[in-house]
């Protein structure tokens, strides 16, 4: 049996949907006791927990073989005890862990929200379980955050508008967790996950608004307001390191990474084939 956590999100959905199809049993955990649409429902069970309280995870950890653990922001804290999550699933028999991380905690280690995460990677390397790490770079469905303001005024409002980076398609970082909880070859593993081009935020309403067929204006908030509305869903540390890289990537989050093309024998998938699944979220 494999656990997966944040099942209900753009990387649980698709990830509990992929290990169905390939026969897993699967039990998705959710903070919020919502449905999850798989393909073989008949072998997923949905559990409402949260990691926030680790110790109520220990009855479903129990008897699994994986699990994919996923932090939502709040959990990135340093005052977290999310850890404790790997300690309990090694107690309850559970072999091999995938950890979705951030590529953050490589290019920018000495963010607040990344030294968090990388002690989060550094317990799971000291457990003695399997393991591996997803670093993914910036996703696609962020611009799920412009989804009301294109349908209602044709207008996407987003900072920094003319720097991109390799942002990665959920299914992608979907598909390499599946591979890595059912293949132990990929096993002490660290994967940077980003998309197969540079895009900036205008471009992406570009295609945004091609995909329509109509036209969305670009308007470009400052770094404040920026920040200002991130913090209405994440910590105000997680807004700032998430700013700092999108105003001014270095290199590294440049670098178009191979571990995609790696792992699942294709290349990643451009943000326009992401918009074409997604696009009535605009309309």
């Amino acid at each position: 049996m494999i656990v997966v956590t944040g099942a209900t999100g753009n990387v649980g959905r698709p990830l509990t949907q992929a290990l169905a199809k390939a026969g897993a049993e699967v039990t998705a955990v959710s903070r919020h006791a919502a449905p999850v649409p798989v393909p073989v429902p008949a072998r997923v069970r949905h559990v409402s927990a949260d990691l926030a309280e680790p110790r109520g995870l220990a009855a479903v950890l129990e008897g699994a073989q994986a699990l994919f653990l996923l932090l939502s922001g709040e959990l990135h804290a340093p005052e977290s005890r999310v850890a404790d999550v790997i300690g309990l699933a090694a107690a309850g028999g559970v072999r091999r862990v995938v950890l979705l991380s951030s590529q953050g905690v490589a290019t920018r280690p000495l963010g607040p929200s990344r030294i968090a995460m990388r002690a989060v990677e550094d317990a799971l390397r000291e457990s003695g379980l399997e393991w591996a790490v997803l670093r993914p770079g910036g996703f696609a469905s962020n611009a799920l955050a412009w989804a009301e303001s294109i349908r209602t005024r044709r207008t996407v409002a987003a900072p920094f508008g003319d720097v991109g980076v390799p942002v990665v398609d959920p299914v992608d970082i979907a598909e390499v967790a599946a591979a890595c909880l059912l293949d132990g070859r990929h096993s002490g593993g660290v994967f940077e996950l980003t998309g197969p081009e540079v895009i900036t935020p205008r471009r992406q309403a570009e295609v945004i608004a091609a995909s329509l067929g109509v036209p969305v204006r670009f308007h470009e908030l400052t770094r404040e307001e920026a920040k200002a509305e991130m913090t209405r869903f994440v910590p105000p540390e997680l807004a700032d390191d998430t700013l700092d890289i999108i105003s001014a990537p270095n290199a590294a989050e440049l670098r178009i990474s191979p571990d995609v093309e790696r792992v699942l024998g294709r290349g990643p998938r451009p943000f326009d084939s992401w918009v074409a699944r997604n696009v009535a979220a605009f309309r």
